[in-house]
């Protein structure tokens, strides 16, 4: 069946059985299929031919909700722009909280503090609670009409019945009942007579929910904005303006002006603008936040290259060949969205629940009412049994349960340096049985450090290191910014050399104490100086070259006098941190752009067995699906823009927060710290947090279903049901604080498990 595919941005969701019903409508049109994704509030939708998208959006209105073709995204000049619909909600439900807070809380101190308790203050807590049971609470009692008109019931249909049933009781005792006269007192009473409660109010009860569910939809809305980052932050990566050359005449234009076979200038230090290929010039362009690359990319006429990435050496020139749409950056943030999109939605626990609780709550609540006025108890007594009923089923506890344990949990987590995006994420990180590690910046630690030294017999290490640190010091290129790093680290002097000139991608030529001091590969010397490497350090070179190290040559008085190696380095916590997910159930993968060479040493030093090398941004995100459809659960730990992909691919993304803006929005947490630990530790912080959630969804229940019966026989007037919530509610949050004794692991103890595994110091031979 031919047709076209469209998303579709889907406002109105307060749950995921609003996506269901969405979803469901959808898919009962002619032909059409779709799913929606309550995360990212989007509707993927293939529409086939004889229908139209204005079909859809109306059946989506139909539904209650909203439905429009999304904006394209762009970055703005000034970083700032109108605010999206997500930023108005995130600030629409902070404003409601703030001032509910602010009235609430002179409620609930009257109400539960006797001495507190003068004259006639009930009608200024009836002042101050009506406001933030009716406006406060808009958000749920809105939701409740709409689900309502739809023959639903879900989290807000539960917090609306309770909010307007602790008001409305209140505001019977009030103005009909004996509560409003002068000199009233609250107090609490276990043994009560059938029908009592008449002279009882619960404001506090109305108002204390509401606060309490406002701040956990808030700070879920707070996570949910981030649904588009991914894009503009890959967006905020491309270069902004291009140094255009027409005519030998050059000219600096916004990137987006150009044409595809327009030429370009690109500088040491600059981003290359599109992807292109070099007409003249040679150079290192860094591209190892798109490849995974840790050494830098020799580039000469000919070569392509893409755009976003980094000239790290000589002076450029590139036609461009693809602009806009077509450039491997945009064709990136395509295939994050796509896979943002698709993945698997999350019930959450308490809808799944709720949405047979509630019609049940609220049968019994007319049943009790009905029972009670046929056997002729009177109109009071019925009243108040049917209230207490729905009161004691009131979702204080069980709205408290996920967002306080959330809250928690994170706060813990930032201490130590765990970032957990949502509720949402939590219940992969159980179900995860496989970590897949990229390399480069994630294992290792991204950037090349001298690691050993081997210089000719007749050199002191400390000589070679000297000379080949002054020739070095001219230049930016990354391997001698590390050559020259490795020198000062052992706190030699260098001398300034007294000329400076180098040959892009090869080597550099410096004079240093009057000696010409060359350094640079191999076949450089040979070639352009006739200067061979004699048996040992022939030996020496074959020993780099087989543990993945890139070795240089030094050179002086016409001979070479030795080599050094540079290679990026695993990280201190790197060993720990394997082990650790080992212990946690996890099969550890690494995978990698970097060449087999490279990868197979890490992952040998780390003990990995299967190492994946050579594999480009697109095909890692394949890795992930393959291992899917092995029927494994995959967490993804990244954080380069070649990961971005792969993170939201997977069923867990882990971004390392030292890595790129996009790696780190395209992931379900981030880690603060630069190691992997901090991974081990987040997984086990999140498994415990969503025990701790499903405990306080049982308890949250257990309480109140308990109590129900006692409600329905009128053995509980609503100030009981009142303080039977109160009681759920303080379990739920004593048990979620449990959550602040969390300890990660002592990385100064694991750091000993294997000290082999550390990165080495330089080796001297």
């Amino acid at each position: 069946m031919s047709g076209v595919q469209v998303d579709l941005v889907v406002g109105g969701m307060t749950c995921t059985s609003c996506a269901a019903r969405i979803e469901k409508k959808l898919n009962r049109m002619t032909g059409v299929e779709a799913t929606v994704n309550y995360a990212t509030e989007k509707a993927s939708v293939f529409i086939p031919d004889g229908t139209s998208v204005e079909d859809a959006i109306a059946t989506i209105e139909a539904t209650g909700y909203t439905a429009v073709l999304p904006r394209p995204v762009s970055p703005s000049p000034d970083g700032a722009g109108v605010p999206t619909e997500a930023e108005k909600e995130v600030e629409s439900l902070r404003q409601r909280l703030v001032i509910s807070a602010v009235l609430a809380a002179p409620v609930v101190a009257l109400s539960m503090i006797a001495p507190l308790q003068f004259s006639n203050w009930q009608w200024l807590a009836l002042s101050l609670a009506g406001p933030v049971a009716i406006w406060g609470a808009w958000p749920f009692h809105r939701a409740a009409w709409v689900n309502l008109r739809h023959g639903a019931a879900t989290m807000d249909t539960l917090i609306s019945m309770g909010v307007l049933a602790a008001l409305g009781w209140s505001l019977y005792a009030l103005f009909f009942g004996t509560a409003g006269m002068t000199g009233m007192t609250m107090s609490f009473s276990l043994a009560t007579e059938p029908g009592g409660g008449a002279h009882e109010i619960y404001l506090e009860v109305a108002s204390a929910v509401t606060v309490f569910i406002l701040a956990g939809r808030y700070f879920e809305a707070r996570a949910k904005k981030q649904s588009g980052a991914a894009l503009r932050a890959l967006l905020e990566l491309g270069a902004k303006e291009a140094t255009l050359l027409r005519d030998g005449v050059e000219t600096t234009v916004p990137t987006s002006s150009l044409i595809v076979g327009d030429r370009f200038v690109v500088r040491p230090g600059e981003k290359i603008a599109t992807d292109g290929t070099v007409v003249e010039g040679n150079s290192a362009v860094d591209a190892s936040m798109l490849t995974g690359e840790s050494v830098p990319v020799e580039v000469g006429p000919d070569d392509a290259v893409v755009g976003a990435t980094l000239n790290s050496g000589g002076r450029l020139v590139i036609q461009a060949t693809r602009i806009g749409a077509d450039t491997q950056l945009a064709q990136l943030g395509r295939l994050v969205e796509q896979a943002q999109t698709g993945k698997a939605e999350v019930q959450r626990l308490a809808d799944r629940v709720s949405a047979i609780f509630v019609p049940i709550v609220i049968a019994l609540a007319l049943g009790t009412l009905v029972v009670w006025l046929l056997i002729g108890a009177g109109p009071v007594v019925a009243f108040t049994a049917a209230v207490a009923t729905l009161i004691i089923a009131c979702p204080c506890a069980l709205g408290l349960a996920t967002p306080t344990a959330l809250l928690v949990g994170t706060g813990r987590g930032a201490q130590l340096g765990i970032l957990i995006k949502g509720p949402q994420i939590l219940e992969s990180t159980r179900r995860v049985d496989t970590i897949v590690l990229d390399k480069t910046g994630t294992v290792t630690t991204g950037q090349m450090t001298l690691v050993a030294v081997h210089p000719n017999e007749n050199v002191t290490d400390e000589e070679l290191l000297v000379f080949a640190g002054a020739a070095e010091s001219g230049s930016e290129h990354p391997i001698a910014k590390s050559i020259v790093t490795g020198a000062r680290a052992r706190l030699l002097t260098l001398p300034t050399p007294e000329s400076f000139s180098s040959t892009d991608g090869l080597g550099v030529q410096a004079i240093v104490d009057g000696r010409v001091v060359l350094v640079g590969r191999p076949s450089w010397l040979s070639e352009n100086w006739s200067i061979e490497l004699p048996s040992e350090l022939k030996l020496a070179l074959s020993s780099c070259e087989s543990r993945g190290q890139t070795a240089v040559a030094v050179a002086w008085d016409g001979q070479a006098q030795g080599i050094l190696a540079v290679s990026d380095v695993v990280k201190d916590s790197s060993a720990a941190a394997i082990k650790e997910f080992r212990r946690l159930g996890l099969r550890p993968v690494l995978l990698t752009g970097d060449n087999e060479t490279v990868a197979r040493v890490v992952g040998t030093e780390l003990g990995i067995i299967d190492v994946r090398a050579g594999v480009l941004p697109a095909e890692k995100a394949e890795v992930i699906r393959a291992l899917q459809l092995e029927g494994r659960v995959v967490a993804m730990v990244g954080d380069g823009v070649n990961d971005a992909v792969a993170l939201a691919t997977a069923d867990l993304g882990i971004a390392m927060g030292t890595g790129t803006d996009v790696a780190i929005e395209a992931s379900d947490l981030t880690l603060i710290r630069s190691d992997l630990v901090a991974a081990a530790d987040a997984i086990r912080l999140s498994r415990r947090t969503l025990s701790t959630i499903k405990a306080n969804l049982f308890w949250a229940f257990a309480y109140n279903v308990a109590a129900i019966p006692l409600a329905m026989l009128g053995l509980l007037n609503p100030l009981i049901a009142g303080a039977a919530m109160a009681l759920s509610s303080v379990f739920v949050v004593s048990n979620s604080l449990r959550l602040r004794g969390f300890r990660g692991l002592n990385l100064r103890e694991t750091q000993t498990i294997s000290p082999s595994l550390k990165a080495r110091p330089v080796e001297i031979s």
